[in-house]
């Protein structure tokens, strides 16, 4: 429960600071979908990523691809979602591994992922990663950064 509170909070944050910069105005519908717990809501912003052409195309749609599996039924379902998100996710980084944000939704999406899918595996380094690079961030993607430390048990505001 605590999880999903703090997934909450992080992304109502995240989708905050995204409307006062200019730098993710077209990311607050990303986040706000991040934040849902509606299936529906969140195929709407895929099915717009999905047509995009941005560079970030794939690390969304796998992280859409996995806070989805959060909230559908069947176990089986949402291991599908979540291994095709992660699959994705990791694609990106692999492809652009200096992309800070990428490895800052990986790291929060390994500290609160169950335990039984077994991604928690980078969460050590994208904390070094983020905190090395914090400051190179837009200033909505510091924001939300700093915003999540508050409440990770991994990444906290004096790593910052």
């Amino acid at each position: 429960m605590k999880k999903k509170y703090a997934i909450s909070l992080f992304v109502f944050f995240v989708a905050f600071f995204a409307q006062l910069s200019g730098y993710a105005q077209d990311r607050q519908p990303f986040y706000a979908a991040m934040a849902a717990k509606d299936a529906g809501i969140i195929d709407k912003q895929l099915e717009v990523v999905r047509k995009s052409s941005s560079a970030e195309k794939t690390a969304l749609e796998g992280a859409l691809l996995m806070r989805k599996a959060g909230v559908v039924g069947g176990a089986g379902r949402k291991l599908k979602l979540f291994k095709e998100g992660k699959s994705k996710l990791e694609e990106a980084i692999s492809k652009d591994g200096n992309n800070a944000e990428y490895r800052f939704l990986r790291l929060m999406i390994q500290e609160n992922a169950p335990g039984i899918v077994n991604y928690s595996g980078d969460i050590d380094e994208d904390k070094e990663f983020i905190r090395k690079h914090h400051k190179k961030l837009p200033t909505a993607v510091q924001s939300a950064v700093a915003s999540y430390a508050r409440n990770s048990k991994v990444l906290r505001p004096e790593d910052l």
